[in-house]
């Protein structure tokens, strides 16, 4: 399935040691928000998993001060995206890879763009492939 996705923006934190720091990464954002009710939350990548670029973001709400907070703003750039659902995410964040490889077989990449997880809830993540 394909959607299209506005520009996000967002209050990021940039991973220092890429995909394999996300996990960290996320924590150290949470940690800088008052509150995490009421908020989406996005894991994006530009690049590939091996040299490529992993950000931690949140929406930016109205009310939020980057400064105070200490985090980046950003912004996720919209267009088209192919989409895959997991279930149960936590549990099966070894499916992220290998969906994403899925779906690069069945639709063409657009490079110009990052792939997206979209933590939807506790239960579900939504894997955005940009697509052409």
């Amino acid at each position: 399935m394909d959607i299209i996705l506005s520009d996000i923006p967002v209050l990021c934190i940039t991973s220092p040691s890429g995909v394999t720091g996300s996990k960290e990464t996320f924590d150290k954002l949470e940690t800088k928000l008052p509150s995490l009710k009421k908020r989406k939350f996005y894991g994006v990548l530009s690049g590939t998993p091996d040299n490529g670029t992993y950000r931690a973001c949140v929406c930016l709400l109205k009310g939020d001060n980057p400064k105070t907070l200490g985090l980046e703003t950003w912004i996720i750039p919209g267009g088209k995206y192919a989409r895959a659902k997991i279930v149960d995410w936590e549990k099966n964040l070894d499916k992220i890879g290998p969906t994403f490889d899925e779906l690069l077989k069945h639709y063409a990449l657009d490079p110009t763009r990052p792939t997206i997880e979209f933590y939807r809830s506790e239960a579900e993540l939504f894997l955005l492939l940009p697509i052409k």
